[in-house]
């Protein structure tokens, strides 16, 4: 799979690590995926995400909704 959020799509992003005599090199900066297991209350079940942490603050604060919309459109599985 890759290292996409699921629900934001967020994904790598390419910049430069800059040293202290400012030499540049590419870097590759990936976003902080956690794959966690929510009890999705709509759906009476649990499903498997893989999302950002920002992501999983945004669920606890707003509920679990769009993860039920996203299963019932068949973009997340469900178990």
């Amino acid at each position: 799979m890759a290292r996409r959020c699921q629900l934001t799509g967020v994904g790598p992003v390419s910049g430069n690590s800059i040293s202290h005599a400012h030499n540049k090199s590419k870097k590759r900066f990936l976003p902080n995926l956690q794959k966690k297991r929510i009890w999705v209350k709509e759906l009476n079940k649990f499903v498997t995400v893989k999302v950002t942490a920002s992501a999983l603050r945004t669920i606890s604060k707003n509920g679990t909704s769009e993860i039920a919309k996203l299963v019932k459109e068949k973009k997340i599985k469900a178990r």
